[in-house]
């Protein structure tokens, strides 16, 4: 099961790294060595799907044709 958890980027060295919050770590049970997958999201991207596969702003709400479904039921 996957779950949004909001950090920052960390200067580790002469490399990067993440902290994840420790209710995270105990809800999840995770244990220092464990390996786990990431997914990276950066905000301004988010702008951009949000855009291409959210809903469409400013469109009209789809009505369906009653009548259509009633004719069909008839048959």
């Amino acid at each position: 099961m996957s779950e949004i958890v909001k950090t920052k980027l960390r200067n580790i060295g002469t490399s990067f790294g993440v902290i994840l919050p420790r209710e995270v770590i105990e809800e999840k049970g995770l244990k220092e060595g464990q390996e786990i997958e990431l997914t990276i999201l950066v905000r301004k991207d988010l702008k951009l799907i949000e855009k291409s596969f959210g809903m469409a702003r400013g469109a009209k709400p789809f009505v369906r044709d009653r009548t259509d479904r009633l004719a069909r039921l008839k048959k």
